[in-house]
């Protein structure tokens, strides 16, 4: 199985999170931010990872280190289970439409972290999420798992709609990349 736990404990938050790439798509646990736990549900059911997430962050502040460190901590996770990129496709892409909005995602298991997201929304928020938290979170994601993520939103209106085409066009990337590869490091330089 390919699965590990990563804690991480600052003055900010504390988190203790586990990580199942051949799992059954589900999400136990709570970051205290419904529409965030919302979008971390989906992402699982999606990607087919399990998600097991216990963790206290200072809402009392806002939800930005709760978001951004959750996106850490899941980033180190795959990074540590994919260590050895010779047994995965690598990349992936998926459409998503969820209903009015159309959100696209392009993605490269490859080392190199970067990410471009471009995605605007109309609202600060939606519940308690702040909606800049969307690239906060990814951008912590990438830069910690070691991926080139591309992150592009075609049409929406929706704010609540626009962040979980997003969320969910990146599960399904991800369950395509990290898929089983017998032929080797997918790279004509033989190493990554």
């Amino acid at each position: 199985m390919r699965e590990c736990s990563i804690n991480r404990v600052t003055k900010e938050t504390y988190i203790d999170l586990a990580l199942n790439l051949d799992g059954k798509g589900k999400f136990n646990g709570s970051t205290g931010i419904g529409f965030f736990d919302h979008m971390l549900s989906a992402f699982s059911v999606h990607s087919g990872f399990d998600l097991d997430l216990k963790m206290t962050g200072d809402l009392q502040v806002d939800c930005h280190h709760s978001v951004e460190d959750v996106g850490i901590v899941l980033g180190q996770a795959f990074a540590k289970i994919l260590e050895d990129k010779s047994a995965i496709a690598r990349f992936g892409s998926f459409y998503v439409p969820m209903d009015e909005s159309l959100a696209f995602c392009a993605l490269d298991i490859s080392g190199r972290s970067f990410l471009a997201f471009d995605c605007t929304f109309t609202n600060p928020s939606v519940g308690e999420f702040d909606c800049c938290m969307t690239k906060e979170f990814f951008q912590a994601f990438a830069y910690n798992a070691g991926i080139t993520l591309h992150i592009k939103l075609l049409a929406g209106d929706n704010d609540h709609h626009k962040i979980e085409g997003i969320f969910k066009a990146v599960a399904h990337a991800l369950k395509i990349a990290v898929a089983p590869n017998d032929g080797g490091i997918l790279s004509s330089k033989g190493v990554l």
